[in-house]
């Protein structure tokens, strides 16, 4: 399930958090399904168990995933709303990007390309899960 590059700047327990959150808003993962166990992770990848434990713990933390004792980890109710609100939030961000971006000088057509190469691409990702 997880693609985890050990070569990778980013560390391992991130990819695993990044990769369950795409897993999530892509519907690879919905509400109530178990994800991999730590100890399958961590003999698929040759990962430490306890990397594969603190990218759980943090998606646990941020309400995503939740521990069942003696059963494993399960995606959380309303993982997919928390993340979507996540990505919204990230709205205020953008629009001062783009105010920037305008009184650097860039057109609104280029920004507007931009944000249509940008969801082509998205769309691409999430057709390829």
């Amino acid at each position: 399930m997880f693609q985890i590059d050990p070569m990778s700047r980013e560390p391992v327990y991130e990819q695993i958090v990044e990769q369950v959150e795409q897993f999530i808003l892509t519907n690879v993962l919905t509400a109530g399904s178990q994800i991999p166990s730590v100890r399958s992770v961590s003999m698929q990848h040759s990962v430490n168990p306890r990397t594969i434990l603190k990218a759980y713990t943090e998606l646990d933390s941020k309400g995503f995933i939740q521990a069942v004792p003696g059963k494993g980890y399960y995606v959380c109710a309303n993982a997919k709303e928390k993340l979507l609100e996540k990505g919204r939030e990230k709205m205020k961000d953008l629009r001062e990007l783009i105010t920037e971006l305008a009184l650097a000088g860039v057109s609104r057509e280029e920004i507007d390309m931009c944000v249509k190469e940008a969801f082509t691409a998205a769309e691409g990702e999430v057709l390829k899960k």
